[in-house]
């Protein structure tokens, strides 16, 4: 990358991608759903990509009116009263984009890339399996290559079985001290973020 990169977890950062799916996802009855676009999570984790220098940072909806939404909140901190109160909210939310579909995601990435993503999925139900990773692992790996990341993380109950049978690998859960296991979707990214890319500066 031409000595773009201050370290090699910049450079990984900068050719991966987050989705936050609103569907096909489970409700608290197991049963597959739509979820409604949280204000929060737009924010927050468009800051927390921002922080770790994550390429592009996609809110996925089915729903065209949830959509519009999420392009009203883009644009009152684009070009309405928002730009001129926190500039730094304004940086991070230029790197959301708004998807219809996982598919029109990943080929958004494509025609970016030039390459298919490893499309990782999160979940917080820990299932054996040779397709799950450690975020050291799944960094290695990324790090011998240049294909793109695409991080998905799911709202409400968490991604389908279905959907999760489809990509290339997930992450392993995140394991607190407690028997308590119900982080928010934005917090669980932060964490995720700073283990794939910040952990090997660390002493």
């Amino acid at each position: 990358m031409n000595g773009a990169f201050s370290s090699p977890c910049a450079e990984l950062a900068a050719r991966s991608y987050v989705a936050l799916v609103h569907h096909p996802v489970y409700d608290k009855q197991h049963q597959v759903v739509s979820t409604s676009v949280t204000n929060l999570d737009i924010h927050d984790i468009a800051r927390s990509c921002c922080t770790y220098g994550v390429a592009r940072y996609y809110v996925v909806h089915p729903v065209s009116a949830q959509r519009q939404l999420v392009q009203r909140i883009l644009g009152y901190w684009d070009d309405g009263p928002g730009q001129q109160q926190n500039d730094f909210r304004r940086t991070a939310l230029a790197r959301v984009c708004v998807q219809c579909s996982m598919e029109q995601t990943i080929e958004s990435i494509v025609d970016e890339r030039g390459q298919q993503p490893m499309v990782v999925g999160t979940t917080a139900r820990l299932s054996p399996s040779d397709r799950v990773f450690s975020a050291p692992a799944l960094r290695t790996k990324l790090l011998d290559g240049t294909r793109p990341l695409l991080l998905v993380m799911g709202t409400g109950w968490g991604l389908t079985d279905d959907f999760m049978a489809t990509v290339d690998g997930v992450l392993e859960p995140l394991q607190g001290q407690a028997p308590y296991n119900h982080l928010s979707v934005r917090s669980a990214t932060a964490i995720l973020l700073d283990r794939l890319f910040a952990e090997e500066n660390r002493t």
